[in-house]
């Protein structure tokens, strides 16, 4: 019987654990010796493109100032790669099956309507537990870094990083793109394999 009470609020530690974490991917030019590049500057022209309020532009640009100096980069006037973004974002719904309710019904056999789930098994007296489903919407997005040698134009690694955004506090909100940045250039510069 505890255990059933426990499961909404497992469910809510899972569902607010979900939603802290960044799915991280990169790609990157295996021919390219990333040991060589130790200055950046940011692409203007890419940076405009990206379809994200000026404000968060500047947070974003901010938190990967703060991860780059921290590698040892040099923001330079003649870089030997330049960064640039881009952004998706997209609602996204979940639903959860919860098996799980209590509440009082009729039926036969014990089979009938279980008051709060839904249709559930009741026991003789038309008691029992009951079905439902909990439906969940959030904005999720997508924050892509590129970094692109300036000599050749070529973009030789991506890095991006899929979460759920923020809204509201604006405070939660820096801590959340700080988050999110951090976790893409984690795995910036790769670890090339020597050939």
């Amino acid at each position: 019987m505890k255990a059933l009470r426990l499961l909404p609020l497992l469910g809510a530690i899972l569902l607010l654990a979900s939603c802290s974490t960044v799915r991280v991917a990169s790609d990157y030019d295996q021919s390219v010796n990333f040991n060589e590049y130790k200055t950046y500057a940011f692409y203007k022209p890419g940076i405009d493109k990206a379809e994200i309020s000026d404000l968060d532009k500047k947070r974003i640009l901010r938190a990967i100032d703060a991860e780059m100096s921290a590698k040892g980069f040099t923001k330079s006037e003649n870089p030997a790669v330049v960064v640039s973004i881009f952004t998706k974002a997209k609602e996204r719904v979940d639903v959860y099956q919860n098996n799980w309710g209590w509440g009082g019904g009729f039926g036969w056999g014990g089979f009938g309507w279980g008051g709060f789930g839904g249709w559930g098994w009741g026991g003789p007296w038309g008691w029992g537990g009951g079905f439902g489903n909990t439906v969940s919407t959030r904005t999720e997005g997508t924050l892509y870094i590129d970094i692109i040698d300036k000599a050749n134009k070529q973009l030789v690694w991506q890095g991006q990083g899929t979460a759920s955004l923020v809204t509201g506090d604006v405070h939660k909100r820096e801590a959340r793109i700080q988050e999110i940045v951090s976790e893409i250039m984690q795995v910036y510069p790769p670890e090339v394999a020597s050939k």
